[in-house]
């Protein structure tokens, strides 16, 4: 299995290709591309990649799939006996973010771009064992 750890605002998120995470709001449209180049641990299969703080070349690639609000918080304070209370609600802007690949160095490890060239590579083999 194929994941990542990245930093994004302020927060570090295990993310893996295929997936969809909740960052907070990104000032892109819907369908952008998101590079996420915070990368601060990778795991490919077994092989760990440590940055010191970040992988070096190593970055996380995808798109923006919609733009919402977190759920409701609500911050109640209250002072007993002093007749003080003070009621706040609040809602974070959201932005969901469709991790499509993970590359270290330009070639991608994980995700739509690494999973091409295996099922061409498999094909091919299953062509040469047919005609054989």
């Amino acid at each position: 299995m194929t994941y990542a750890i990245v930093e994004t605002s302020g927060t570090q998120l295990r993310v893996e290709p295929g997936r969809f995470y909740d960052v907070d709001r990104l000032a892109l449209e819907v369908d952008d591309q998101v590079t996420l180049d915070r990368v601060l641990f990778v795991n490919n299969d077994g092989e760990a990649l440590v940055g010191q703080p970040v992988v070096e070349g190593a970055v996380v690639m995808g798109s923006v799939v919609s733009h919402l609000r977190g759920r409701k918080i609500i911050v109640y304070k209250m002072q007993p006996k002093k007749k003080t209370r003070k009621k706040q609600g609040h809602r974070q802007e959201l932005t969901r973010v469709m991790i499509n690949s993970i590359q270290i160095n330009g070639t991608a490890i994980a995700g739509e771009s690494a999973a091409a060239p295996v099922a061409v590579a498999a094909q091919d083999e299953a062509e040469t064992d047919a005609e054989s």
